[in-house]
């Protein structure tokens, strides 16, 4: 019966524009039994709220262009001035964390790639209930170290506990030492049940990995790769990562050797999920943004006003 009322409270409160005082007499409850109810309401998932930018507004314009030169649907962020990367980012994930509850419901599947964004993208989502829902892991985690696993499994899992959604782990590494056992391991049933359910996504949700990012990437920072992986990176042009396959700034992926042995999805293999969420925030992945949007891996991008005006300004630059 709590939740009920918590629920007619919110109703009346956010829907019909209903004072405290009028809900309270209503409920034949206290103003401050009203306050709590509509707060047991929003932090319970009954409530989601949605901010729409005005279209006067700079964000707003920079989201247009964005959407006209790269095809895709644009959030922009505003941010306060001078702030730092990290409080941008904070800023961003908040934002993210908003659209992926208003997009994510019953009976479908979510993928994710593990990553320094996605992880402060889960730690502003609330509860949001939904049933039937299930949340997959787009790439492999486990490294040299296999603290990788660690991070990864506690990812999935808290994302999937803030919409009571089933989780379902992928245990191969990031990166096999040879694309022979890929092969190998892609046939047998655990792996490919995984699969089967990536397939199955109905939303992916993702960052962009540079390898000069100011915030690291964790994939460069956590023993992921050698000395020598990463000059042949460097040799190669490769300018960051989508889901651990490395791309160019052209958007370029295919030739990269360490593509053939890496667990996450391709550029074209992430294009069969029907709604992608790209969310980036940094001067240092321009590059790497821009090589991405070129191989369409997203549907939607999530980024700050900063990074928006970057990103542009690169696009249109002549070689």
């Amino acid at each position: 019966m709590h939740d009920e009322d918590a629920y007619r409270a919110a109703t009346m409160y956010y829907l019909q524009n209903q004072t405290m005082e009028v809900i309270a007499k209503t409920l034949r409850v206290s103003r401050s039994t009203v306050s709590r109810l509509i707060a047991q309401a929003r932090a319970e998932g009954m409530v989601r709220i949605a901010v729409e930018q005005p279209a006067s507004r700079s964000g707003a314009a920079l989201g247009h262009r964005l959407a006209a030169t790269f095809g895709i649907r644009a959030h922009v962020v505003p941010v306060r001035p001078r702030s730092t990367e990290l409080q941008r980012l904070d800023q961003v994930a908040a934002v993210a964390a908003n659209l992926l509850g208003q997009w994510f419901g019953s009976d479908m599947v979510l993928g994710i790639a593990w990553g320094t964004t996605v992880s402060a993208i889960a730690g502003h989502l609330r509860r949001y209930p939904t049933s039937g829902s299930t949340v997959v892991q787009l790439n492999g985690a486990a490294n040299t170290d296999a603290s990788g696993v660690t991070y990864a499994s506690e990812l999935i899992g808290t994302i999937a506990e803030s919409f009571g959604a089933t989780s379902v782990h992928f245990p191969v590494p990031a990166f096999f030492d040879h694309a022979q056992t890929k092969t190998l391991m892609w046939r047998e049933r655990s792996v490919q049940r995984v699969l089967e359910v990536q397939r199955r996504a109905d939303l992916a949700v993702f960052g962009v990995g540079a390898v000069t990012a100011e915030v690291p990437s964790h994939v460069y920072s956590a023993g992921y790769l050698s000395e020598e992986e990463m000059r042949d990176l460097t040799a190669d042009g490769v300018v960051g990562d989508v889901c651990t396959v490395f791309h160019r700034e052209d958007g370029t992926y295919r030739d990269i050797e360490i593509n053939q042995r890496a667990t996450g999805p391709t550029p074209r293999e992430l294009r069969r999920i029907g709604r992608r969420m790209c969310v980036v925030v940094g001067d240092r992945k321009v590059p790497a943004l821009l090589g991405a949007l070129r191989a369409r891996v997203a549907t939607d991008l999530v980024i700050d006003e900063t990074t928006a005006g970057r990103l542009l300004e690169r696009a249109t630059a002549r070689p």
